[in-house]
């Protein structure tokens, strides 16, 4: 055995003593003997120890450390460490030192050294290097969240039980994923829910808001807290994140209240408060994360929330827990007005930081741009920490994404073009964490499957300018190792991998409706989607802000038939490079698969990755063929007559590629069948492209008939069209009105009419009704002023004598008096009570206002107090929720059969 001494740091600190500790066992394994020594009261008495010794401090508040500086023992050949920062040293009579800007800084150092040890077999006999991160923030979030909704409760609600998650309690895996991320010198862990409190304290004033029994209350305090100790000797700072306003079932039934709350109420502002405030004397260390929508509608009610309620919440918390010390408060970015919300805050509260969504909900580009980089650089110029959220990645689920240098190229765009010095970082598949989709005999777990995934983002937050192509190498000698390969079988395995990512992003940037997590993209696009886009409400930023600057199908084709020029990536460049990376990918990976002999742990690993390849590139293929088929559709839509006549080769010819399209949709299907259960970790209502609900169409098999039912309407409903048979308009007369559902108005400020021609559809005569849907003429509308709903908004009181659909009228326009339609983009339960999806389309026409769509929202009989948030709408009345809606296109609003979506089965 190989001697080895180890002199005792008498601050005893636990991070420096946990990475001394695993320094040490590593040393056992590789034959030392180490002996744990006092520190010598003279310090340079450290030379009469013999042999090689090791000591760990830091720099600014270590005695010997500073006796080693000012005696030109302890010299850094690169800047002193600082913070996170470390320095590595051989100091003459054999003494290794390791030096940090603070506690973390040291351990960090044990880690590189620990590293060092690990690759060599022995403790270095000569060292010299020092580093220091260039993201301040470095981490993944963890949900406590599940891919279904449980009702009564809406999304994000889930009171943690072991039941529900038998994960948070599993102690051994804990410390298995935080040395994973302490090897990735991550420093914090977010934990998202919905409202956690009501799992973890207890608010003496409202007993009725506790969630969950008294034994699994002691429980899920005392695993929180271990928890947070856990992380903390690791360097790592715990943040929960909760939204607003969200409240506890059993308190909502307790006090009438509707779940989400939309507007501020006293009751609920002080429960919030109290369980804030005990909270933060239970877990004075735990940051928060705080995201002021997406229930809570109003910028200004969101600032005030903020200013009003949480920061002295939690601050009162820190004076009756007699702390000085603020612990962080992260202010997401997302739906509220930031820039408001932090100026008030600031006044408050000095240990603030801000963050804000990548590239949205998807991963797309490493080139963001327009407004919402222009958000970014502007929440980054508040000069507090600005995180990047790589969020959610609907358009990657549910497969692999171990592409290190495209992620290079991620962390770079965050620090250059947004501004950010800190990173959020979503699992590959959130809702259903820890596991992954993966079909197999046991689950496999995230933290194994996406490894990579994790190890590169965080590699690169660290250090976001290494040399790409020693990083090329790196990842190889990685995948060598991990995978037991040889080297020309990782270079395959690198490679390919590289090449698959390029696919999914391309492809959702060129043609997605969203980045959002309302479009899951490996299962499709309906030719609908690709060929009407409008109808389906795209979120234009990710064209203009998340992609690179081009044309969508619909653009290029105007331009084309106007004679003008093309600018940026065209439908038919993403065809092409698509299509390119898919099929290299798809040989890379199968070369290098063909090298490896079966096997079980990591080399079966390369078979699952290969699948995942595989089914990219049929997605791919599938994609480019039914892009090429939306192209032709629509040159054949803005070329054809009034009857809908035209060059029928052009939809002969899309049929074809329709069909080649499908047939590799088949394929993509019968591959995963067995290797997959579902595509998207979200299985609700929430997911709406391609088919609307993530549960029933949550797999390839279950899209597969929906794209065959469209290819041979439209091969149908091509025949007819050559023979001149366009589809039969349904007549007024034959439309049954909607029969009247019972209410009592409560509101005051409000009144109820009759939807007929003549009627206003505001008290303050604005929207005289023109005309209506047929549907509509049996019933009572409810109406406000337009300068009350344009200024604060209404609530309307109302009492369902049943179980209802309440008929809310958007205008369809974008002008800031109107009440903008909630947005899934934003706000992830603008489809809780149903509604997102118009009924009845350009259903009225009024004079002075814009055409409105009816959408149907479902509430439970009783009382309920609806507010929608600021500008006008309609209110069209009430029916039963046993009455059918049978959805359809009015054409109050002129579009008709041009859109050609028919010929789908649309």
């Amino acid at each position: 055995m190989k001697k080895l001494t180890v002199f005792r740091n008498p601050a005893e600190d636990k991070r420096i003593t946990y990475g001394i500790n695993l320094v040490m066992e590593e040393l056992e394994r590789q034959g030392y003997e180490p002996l744990f020594l006092e520190r010598p009261e003279d310090p340079a008495d450290y030379r009469c120890t013999p042999g090689k010794k090791i000591y760990a401090g830091i720099l600014e508040e270590d005695e010997f450390l500073r006796w080693a500086y000012q005696e030109e023992l302890l010299i850094f050949h690169t800047q002193a460490p600082k913070g996170e920062g470390f320095y590595l040293q051989t100091l003459p009579g054999g003494l290794t030192v390791i030096c940090g800007g603070s506690s973390t800084g040291v351990l960090y150092g044990c880690m590189e050294l620990l590293e060092r040890i690990k690759e060599s077999g022995e403790l270095p006999e000569e060292i010299a290097f020092g580093d220091e991160p260039v993201f301040k923030l470095r981490g993944p979030a963890v949900g406590l969240q599940k891919t279904k909704i449980e009702p009564p409760r809406l999304t994000y609600e889930y009171p943690v039980t072991p039941e529900r998650f038998p994960w948070f309690y599993e102690k051994e895996q804990w410390k298995e994923f935080l040395d994973m991320l302490l090897s990735m010198r991550c420093n914090v862990l977010y934990i998202w829910s919905g409202h956690p409190f009501s799992s973890f304290v207890k608010v003496s004033d409202y007993p009725e808001a506790l969630e969950v029994t008294e034994e699994e209350y002691e429980r899920n305090c005392s695993v929180f807290r271990w928890l947070t100790e856990e992380c903390d000797r690791r360097g790592i700072w715990v943040v929960l994140k909760f939204y607003n306003i969200h409240i506890p079932l059993p308190f909502a039934r307790a006090h009438r209240l509707e779940l989400l709350q939309s507007s501020i109420d006293p009751l609920v502002a002080d429960y919030t408060y109290k369980s804030i405030v005990e909270f933060i004397k239970a877990f004075p260390n735990v940051g928060l994360m705080v995201c002021l929508g997406e229930a809570l509608r109003g910028d200004q009610n969101k600032t005030a929330w903020f200013v009003e309620t949480i920061l002295p919440a939690v601050k009162q918390g820190l004076l009756e827990a007699g702390i000085r010390e603020e612990p962080p408060v992260i202010l997401r970015g997302h739906d509220c007005n930031p820039f408001t919300a932090m100026e008030g805050a600031k006044k408050l509260y000095s240990n603030l930081f801000t963050m804000w969504k990548y590239n949205g909900e998807s991963l797309t580009t490493y080139y963001p741009r327009g407004v919402w980089q222009e958000r970014h650089q502007k929440l980054s110029e508040i000069k507090t920490t600005h995180i990047m959220n790589v969020h959610i990645l609907a358009d990657l689920e549910p497969f692999r994404f171990n592409a290190p240098l495209y992620i290079q190229k991620c962390t770079q765009a965050g620090r250059s073009r947004l501004g950010a010095n800190g990173l959020h970082l979503y699992p590959l598949f959130y809702w259903d964490w820890p596991y992954s989709p993966d079909k197999t005999s046991e689950r496999l777990r995230q933290m194994d499957r996406d490894y990579f995934w994790f190890a590169a983002w965080f590699r690169y937050a660290w250090n976001p300018d290494r040399d790409e192509r020693a990083e090329k190498e790196y990842w190889i000698h990685c995948y060598t190792q991990y995978y037991d390969i040889s080297r020309e079988t990782a270079e395959k395995l690198f490679e390919a991998q590289e090449d698959a990512a390029q696919c999914a992003p391309r492809i959702l940037g060129r043609v997605g409706i969203t980045e959002g997590n309302r479009q899951t993209l490996s299962l499709g696009m309906t030719m609908s989607e690709l060929t009407n886009v409008d109808r389906y409400r795209p979120n234009r930023e990710l064209w203009n802000s998340v992609a690179r600057k081009g044309e969508q199908p619909d653009d290029y084709v105007k331009k084309e038939l106007a004679g003008e020029k093309h600018v940026g990536e065209t439908p038919y460049d993403m065809i092409s490079d698509v299509r390119v990376f898919a099929e290299s990918a798809l040989k890379k990976i199968a070369s290098a698969v063909s090298e490896v002999c079966a096997g079980g742990g990591r080399r079966q690993e390369l078979f699952r990755i290969k699948t995942d390849i595989h089914a990219i590139c049929l997605m791919s293929l599938s994609y480019c063929k039914k892009v090429e088929a939306a192209m032709k559709i629509l040159l054949y839509k803005y070329t054809m007559d009034e009857k809908c006549q035209g060059d029928f080769k052009l939809l002969e010819e899309a049929a074809e590629l329709m069909k080649e399209s499908l047939d590799y949709y088949r394929e993509l299907a019968d591959l995963t069948q067995d290797t997959y259960l579902y595509a998207n970790s979200m299985q609700t209502r929430q997911r709406k492209i391609p088919f609307t609900d993530g549960d029933a169409y949550g797999h390839w098999t279950q899209c597969l008939p929906e794209y065959e039912k469209e290819y041979m309407s439209f091969v149908r409903n091509l025949d007819g069209l050559k023979n001149g048979v366009l589809p039969r308009a349904e007549s007024e007369e034959e439309i049954v009105p909607l029969q009247p559902s019972g209410f009592t108005l409560l509101s005051e400020e409000c009144e109820t009419y009759k939807i007929e021609k003549g009627e206003c559809i505001f008290k303050d005569s604005h929207g005289q009704i023109q005309k209506a849907a047929p549907e509509l003429s049996n019933l009572t509308g409810i109406r406000m002023d337009l300068g009350d709903a344009m200024n604060g908004g209404v609530h309307i009181k109302i009492r369902f004598e049943e179980d209802s659909y309440l008929l809310v009228g958007y205008m369809q326009t974008g002008g800031v008096e109107w009440l903008k339609l909630p947005d899934l983009e934003t706000n992830t339960h603008a489809d809780d009570r149903g509604g997102l999806a118009a009924v009845y389309r350009n259903a009225v026409k009024t004079k002075g206002c814009p055409v409105v769509e009816i959408h149907a929202y479902q509430y439970e009989k009783g009382e309920h107090d609806i507010y929608f948030g600021n500008g006008g709408y309609m209110i069209a009345g009430v029916v039963s929720q046993q009455t059918v809606l049978a959805p359809r296109n009015a054409d109050l609003g002129g579009e008709g059969l041009e859109t050609l979506d028919w010929m789908y089965g649309q």
